[in-house]
C-alpha cells in the first residue's frame, strides 16, 4: 500500500503491469486526480446497482435513498476501486467524490481527501484494503440460516400463526424480523403497551411497559424466549430519527423525546443555530436526526433501548440513514453536510454495532467505507422482477469487490405485485447461495397498490402465501427442498465466513479473484464463488431453468447430480437442477461430516 501525495502536481508508479501516472490540480476546495494506467475492467465503488464493470461510465460515490429501481444510485457508497491489471484506489474521505472511468481516470475529490494505492491480485488487493480498514467481526452462526420478514406481522398473533405455519408446511427458520413492532412513535416502546413518561437519561425496563390492554402485544418477552426454544432469533426494525408525527397524531413520549433532544443537542444542527429536520418530500420529512457523533446522544439513545437486549432480542435491523440532504448541517463532532451526507449513515449503524456486541446482529440498508466491519449490509427495496432480480445480483458482485462480505436481499422483491412464482423460485435458489438467505415483503396494500386479487390483500412474500395466491400447493414443497438444503449447508456457510472474515475477501467471490490469470473469469460476470469450494452460476430469465456457463481449469463436480465436469471450457447446465459446482476433490469441505449429504441432495433434488 502506497500512500499518494495529492500535493504535488504529478506521481509515477512503477507497477509489475506497466507505469501509472497520476497528475493533480486544485480548484477552489475541490481536487482532480488523472490517472493514466493501463486497464481493461474496473471493480468496486460500493453496492452498485447498474454495472459490475464500471469501465466507460462516470460513477459519484454518494449514499442516497432510493425506492426500487435504483438505476446510478445506491444506499452503500465505497470509494475504493481496483483493475484487473493489478492495482486500486481508496479515496479516504467522507465527501462525495465523482470518477469518470475512460482511457484515462479522472477524479474529483475534496482537498484533505487521501489516496491509497494498492497493488496485487483482485484478491490481495481487498484483503489488503480491509486489513487497512480494520477486523471484521462475523455474525453468529444463526443468521447463515433463513431468515423470514414481512411488514404485515404487527401482532403477536401474527408471530404465532406463522410458526405453526413454518411448523406446518415444515420449514426451517433461524431469524424472525420484526418491522411493524413498536408504536411508530419512539421506536422504542412495544405498540399498544402503556407507558409513564421516561426521561431524558433515563433507562427504559420491560417492567416499566404495561401490556394487559395491548391488542397487539401481550407478553413480547415470553413470544421471545419461545421463539429462542424454536432456535428462531428475533431481529427488530430501527430507524435513526426523532420522528414528526403525522397531523393529529399525538404521542407524549415523542414530544418528550424530541424536546429532551433539541434542550440537550442530541440531534443535527444546521449552521444558522436552529435543529435541522429533513426536508419535505424524503422519507420522514419533518423528523430530527439523532447526532451519533455525541456520546450524550448515544446514552439518551440506547438507555431507552437496552431493555429489548435485556428481555432477548438478538439484533436490530437499522434501516435508513440517507437523512443528511443540506450541506450547512453541522454535528457535534464538527463534521457538515458534505461530510455527513455519506458517513452520517456509518456513524448510526457504529453506534448500534458498539452496543450490540458480537453475538447479535445487524443488518443494514446504508453504508459507507467502514461498512465491511459491521455485517450485515441488504439491498434495499426491489420491485418483484426479473430486471430488478438481476439488478440485485449486480449489487451482491460489486459489494463484494468492495470488499463486503456479509449480504442478503429479499427474496422474490419487497415491493408491488405478488412475484411470479417462476421469479421466486429462482430467487430463492440464488438466495441459497447468497450469504444471507431472507423473504420479506412491503406493508398490506403496499406503496404501489398492485396486488393480486387473489392475495385479498395479503402482500406477503412467504412460499404458502405464493402458494395460495396462484393455487398452486405444489409449489410449497419445491420452496421447501431449498430451505432445508441451506440448513445442510450451514456448517460450509460458517466455516467459509469465518475465512474470509479472517482474510478480508468476499463470501461471494467473482471468477477474477480466484483466476486472475485466467481472461475468460473476466468476461463471465454472471457467476461467482460462494466460499472456496461452490462455483453457482444463477439463473435469472424466465422460464428458462438451463444456462450455459464457464467452468475455470481443473476438475469439478455437479453439485445435484455429482457428474464430473473437465473445466477450462463452456459446458451445459441442462443435467444440473441447478447451476453449481464442486471444485474438485472438495465434496468432504461441502458436507462436513455429514455422511448423507449428498445422498439426501440426490433423494430430494
Amino acid at each position: 500500500m502506497i500512500k499518494l501525495d495529492i500535493e504535488k502536481d504529478k506521481e509515477e508508479i512503477q507497477l509489475e503491469k506497466g507505469l501509472l501516472t497520476i497528475e493533480y490540480s486544485k480548484d477552489g476546495q475541490q481536487s482532480y486526480a488523472i490517472i493514466r494506467a493501463s486497464y481493461n475492467h474496473v471493480y468496486g465503488l460500493g453496492e452498485k446497482f447498474d454495472h459490475i464493470d464500471q469501465k466507460g461510465h462516470k460513477c459519484i460515490n454518494c449514499v442516497e435513498e432510493k425506492f426500487c429501481n435504483q438505476g446510478e444510485k445506491t444506499y452503500c457508497s465505497v470509494p475504493f476501486f481496483f483493475t484487473d491489471t493489478g492495482w486500486g484506489l481508496f479515496v479516504e474521505t467522507d465527501c462525495v467524490t465523482t470518477f469518470e472511468f475512460n482511457h484515462e481516470i479522472r477524479c474529483v475529490l475534496p482537498n484533505d481527501a487521501s489516496l491509497l494505492l494498492f497493488s496485487g491480485s483482485p484478491a490481495d488487493i481487498t484483503g489488503e484494503f480491509n486489513t487497512y480498514l480494520g477486523k471484521i467481526s462475523v455474525p453468529p452462526k444463526y443468521a447463515f440460516g433463513p431468515w423470514i420478514s414481512a411488514n404485515r406481522w404487527n401482532s403477536q398473533k401474527d408471530v404465532e400463526d406463522v410458526v405453526k405455519k413454518l411448523e406446518k408446511y415444515d420449514f426451517p427458520a433461524t431469524v424472525l424480523v420484526l418491522e411493524a413492532w413498536s408504536d411508530e412513535a419512539t421506536f422504542y416502546i412495544w405498540n399498544g403497551a402503556k407507558c409513564r413518561g421516561i426521561d431524558g437519561n433515563e433507562e427504559l425496563r420491560y417492567e416499566d411497559l404495561d401490556f394487559s390492554e395491548s391488542k397487539y402485544w401481550t407478553n413480547p418477552k415470553e413470544m421471545v424466549q419461545k421463539l429462542k426454544e424454536k432456535g428462531i432469533h428475533t431481529v427488530l426494525w430501527q430507524i435513526p430519527v426523532y420522528k414528526k408525527m403525522e397531523k393529529g397524531a399525538y404521542n407524549s413520549q415523542n414530544i418528550m423525546d424530541e424536546e429532551y433532544a433539541i434542550k440537550n443537542k442530541l440531534c443535527l444542527y444546521k449552521k444558522d443555530g436552529l435543529p435541522y429536520r429533513i426536508p419535505e418530500g424524503n422519507w420522514f420529512a419533518g423528523s430530527l436526526v439523532p447526532d451519533f457523533s455525541n456520546p450524550d446522544t448515544k446514552r439518551a439513545w440506547f438507555a431507552k433501548r437496552k431493555y429489548l437486549l435485556d428481555m432477548g432480542i438478538d439484533g436490530f435491523k437499522t434501516d435508513g440513514g440517507e437523512f443528511i440532504y443540506e450541506d450547512d448541517v453541522i454535528s457535534f463532532d464538527q463534521k457538515t453536510g458534505k461530510e455527513l451526507k455519506n458517513s452520517y449513515c456509518q456513524q448510526y449503524i457504529n453506534s448500534y454495532y458498539e452496543t450490540l456486541g458480537k453475538e447479535h446482529v445487524l443488518f443494514s440498508r446504508a453504508g459507507y467505507t467502514g461498512t465491511q466491519r459491521t455485517p450485515i449490509l441488504w439491498a434495499g427495496d426491489h420491485q418483484s422482477t426479473y430486471e430488478e432480480l438481476r439488478n440485485v445480483y449486480t449489487a451482491a458482485i460489486s459489494a463484494a469487490c468492495s470488499g463486503i462480505i456479509f449480504w442478503g436481499f429479499d427474496i422474490g422483491g419487497f415491493a408491488g405485485p405478488l412475484p411470479a412464482m417462476d421469479l421466486y423460485l429462482k430467487s430463492t435458489q440464488f438466495a441459497c447461495f447468497c450469504p444471507i438467505m431472507q423473504w420479506h415483503s412491503e406493508p398490506d396494500g403496499g406503496q404501489f397498490k398492485e396486488l393480486l386479487p387473489s392475495a385479498e390483500g395479503n402482500n406477503e412474500r412467504s412460499p404458502w402465501n405464493i402458494a395460495e395466491s396462484y393455487k398452486a400447493p405444489g409449489f410449497i414443497d419445491e420452496i421447501r427442498k431449498w430451505h432445508h438444503l441451506r440448513m445442510k449447508l450451514l456448517p460450509y456457510i460458517y466455516k467459509e465466513a469465518v475465512k474470509a472474515a479472517e482474510n478480508g475477501q468476499p463470501l461471494m467471490k467473482p471468477l477474477f479473484m480466484i483466476n486472475p490469470e485466467d481472461c475468460n473469469s473476466f468476461e463471465w460476470e454472471d457467476e461467482y464463488f460462494f466460499g472456496e469450494d461452490l462455483l453457482v452460476a444463477p439463473i435469472f430469465e424466465e422460464s428458462i431453468n438451463n444456462r450455459r456457463l464457464y467452468l475455470p481449469s481443473g476438475e469439478w463436480t455437479g453439485f445435484f447430480s455429482q457428474k464430473k465436469y473437465e473445466g477450462g471450457q463452456i459446458v451445459d447446465s441442462i443435467l444440473e437442477k441447478y447451476p453449481v459446482f464442486i471444485k474438485g476433490g472438495k465434496e468432504s469441505d461441502i458436507c462436513e461430516e455429514d455422511c448423507s449429504f449428498f445422498e439426501d441432495i440426490k433423494k430430494h433434488f
